[in-house]
Parts: C-alpha cells; sequence; structure tokens
C-alpha cells in the first residue's frame, strides 16, 4: 500500500532538499563520479589551476539553479507524473552537484557565495513555470537543459588541456543533460520561441560572469 503523503511531508522533503543543495559536503552522489582514481591530470599551473575552478563554480552553481527549478516546479506541477519525473530528475542532478563540489576542493576552491541567491531566484522561476501549467514547466526543462548543453561544451573547449578529472565530470554531465531536455520534450514539453530562449541566455550570462570569482 503506498504510503499517501500529507503537505507537512512534501514542506520537510522541501527543506532537506534545500539543505542538501545549499550546505556545503551535504549533498551525496548515488553514482560514483567519472573523475576516478584512474583520471589522472597533467601538471597544471596556478592560473590553470584557479580557471578551471571558476569553471567548475560555475557549473556547480548551474546544478544548484537545476535543483531548485526541479524543486520549484514539482511543488506546483498539476499531474502527480510530472511531478515524479521533475523529483527523479532532481535526484540525478544531484550527483552532478557532487561531483562538482568535490573536483572544486580537489582545485583547492570553494562553491560560490552567491548560491542562495540564484536558488532562491531559480525555485520561483521553476514554481512559476510549474503553475502555469506542466507543458509550459517541462518546455522551461527542456530549454534549460538545452542551455546547460551548451555551457558544458563551452566549458569543455575553455578547461587546461591537462585537467583531465574535471573534463571528465563534464562530459559525463552533458550526456545526463542531453537525456532529461529529451525526456521534458517526450512527455509533452513545448518548444520555446526563439525570444524566450534569448532572454534565458542573458540571465544564465549573469550568472555565469559573477560567479566565476565570487
Amino acid at each position: 500500500m503506498n504510503r499517501q503523503f500529507s503537505r507537512a511531508d512534501h514542506l520537510v522533503c522541501q527543506f532537506d532538499a534545500v539543505l542538501r543543495t545549499l550546505v556545503p559536503r551535504a549533498a551525496k552522489a548515488a553514482r560514483p563520479s567519472p573523475a576516478g582514481p584512474e583520471v589522472r591530470d597533467e601538471a597544471l599551473s596556478d592560473d590553470e589551476r584557479r580557471h578551471a575552478e571558476g569553471l567548475m563554480r560555475i557549473n556547480h552553481t548551474g546544478e544548484v539553479c537545476a535543483q531548485a527549478l526541479y524543486q520549484g516546479q514539482g511543488l506546483t506541477a498539476k499531474l502527480p507524473e510530472v511531478r515524479e519525473q521533475m523529483e527523479e530528475a532532481a535526484q540525478e542532478e544531484i550527483d552532478h552537484l557532487a561531483w562538482c563540489e568535490d573536483r572544486i576542493t580537489e582545485l583547492g576552491g570553494r562553491t560560490s557565495r552567491l548560491n542562495p541567491l540564484f536558488y532562491a531566484a531559480s525555485f520561483g522561476l521553476g514554481a512559476l513555470a510549474g503553475a502555469v501549467g506542466d507543458r509550459v514547466s517541462l518546455g522551461f526543462v527542456a530549454a534549460t537543459e538545452e542551455q546547460v548543453g551548451r555551457h558544458l561544451d563551452a566549458h569543455l573547449d575553455r578547461l587546461p588541456p591537462g585537467d583531465h578529472r574535471s573534463r571528465s565530470v563534464l562530459r559525463q554531465m552533458a550526456v545526463d543533460e542531453a537525456q532529461h531536455a529529451e525526456q521534458a520534450l517526450a512527455a509533452g514539453g513545448a518548444r520555446f520561441p526563439g525570444p524566450v530562449k534569448a532572454g534565458m541566455t542573458l540571465a544564465s550570462r549573469v550568472m555565469t560572469k559573477s560567479v566565476y570569482k565570487l
């Protein structure tokens, strides 16, 4: 017999998700990191290490935003199957969150101080999209994941040549993000028009430029 969760139960789950997303080292990956012991970096200069750290900090904040987006959408989604899909995708994104944080730590850095701000903004956008309708909500997921995929491809080109561990993480993340976008469209997500995507791109640039050092 499946347990029926009350509103209070859902709120507790939401609060737990917030803590796992924003508290350092709280996110635990279900899958092993693609940057396993067999993947070794070449020697990195201090400038290369700082550059890789900045790029991975951007990717970590992107995963914070993804978590908030899915959690907000799951809270307001109309259909149970859509809500379940959001929760499943959010769980898979936890792997990315943990992998990025581990890599930032290896590089001697820290996650962004702006994460709570971007989490709050993304949660609000996700909740709004879910409230408008499941087709719009799923379309927002697809458009976001497509945008993340483009960021990952760009970062793969910008990483220092000798940074094989960060590159392994980003390659697996790119595979997962493409799958999430396809699943959202297959579930009935709307394809967003160009101007909407352009606005999302502009907002993402604000995040990437601010988080690279902060």
